[in-house]
This record gives structure tokens, C-alpha cells and sequence, in this order.
């Protein structure tokens, strides 16, 4: 089964990439795709939340694990497959690109191809640029007059 993922950003008009993927990959391997269509580095504690009813926000994949509350389950790229959480077509992640300012990109399943498989996932659609990977905080703020002393 092939998973087709549309990814769009809310900061970078334009902005969209999409990827075909096998439903058993991990998503560290959607991870490493996405990176790589953008031209951002690996060096970000980025993660994945699956989305319910909507964008509202549940389950959370960690690229490495967190320590978290012992009652909670912990997911880590590394060692989820896909198919796991995804199953319906339409239904939707975020995936947290920039951790320290909490930015996102929006991703929606858009079509599930059944009775296929992809050796290697790959990024099949690329328009526009990509936001920035990281917000520089001291430039914004010397742009935006502000003082934190």
C-alpha cells in the first residue's frame, strides 16, 4: 500500500511538496524525506502529531525518545510504521519542523493506493521555498524593537 502526502506551510505562500511513501515505512523515513525536500539539516528534536477530528492534536511521534509520565505511551520515529496511525485518506499530522518556536507544517493523507508498494519513499511534487528551518530570535527581535531586559 502506497501513502500519498500532501505538506503545506502556513508562513511560506506557495509551499508544497508531496511524497509517496509505503504505508510500512517508519516515519523517520517520511522525516528524512521531508528534510531533504526542503534542505533543512538534521540537527532539530523535530516530531510528528497525529491529528483527530480535524487538526486537533493527539498522538505525538518523537525522533528520540522523552522522557515522559510512565502512563503515557512514547512513539518514536525510529520504530513506528506508518500504518500504524494512518489508515483513512483525508486524515491529518502536523509535523513540528522547528521545536524551539513551535512551527509546523500541515500534512494530510491525500490518497491511499492499495495493492502497491514503493521501494523508497520519494518526493513526486515541489513548488515554492521552503520557511526558513529556524527562527533567528535575536534578529527578530532587533527588527521588531522590542526589550527584553
Amino acid at each position: 500500500m502506497i501513502y500519498r502526502f500532501t505538506i503545506i506551510s502556513d508562513e511560506a505562500e506557495g509551499f508544497m511538496r508531496e511524497i509517496k511513501i509505503d504505508a510500512d515505512a517508519k516515519f523517520l523515513e517520511l522525516h528524512q524525506l521531508i528534510l531533504d525536500s526542503c534542505g533543512y539539516e538534521d540537527n532539530q528534536l523535530t516530531s510528528f502529531i497525529i491529528c483527530e477530528n480535524g487538526w486537533e492534536k493527539g498522538q505525538e511521534i518523537t525522533l528520540e525518545e522523552m522522557d515522559t509520565d510512565a502512563d503515557e505511551d512514547c512513539f518514536i520515529m525510529a520504530e513506528t510504521e506508518l500504518s500504524e496511525f494512518l489508515e483513512d485518506e483525508k486524515q491529518h499530522l502536523l509535523y513540528t519542523f522547528d521545536p524551539l518556536a513551535d512551527r509546523v507544517f500541515f500534512i494530510e493523507l491525500s490518497e491511499i493506493e492499495y495493492g502497491k508498494d514503493i521501494e523508497k519513499a520519494v518526493c513526486t511534487r515541489k513548488e515554492g521555498q521552503a520557511p526558513e528551518q529556524t527562527v533567528d530570535f535575536e534578529q527578530m527581535l532587533a527588527t521588531s524593537g522590542t526589550n527584553l531586559d
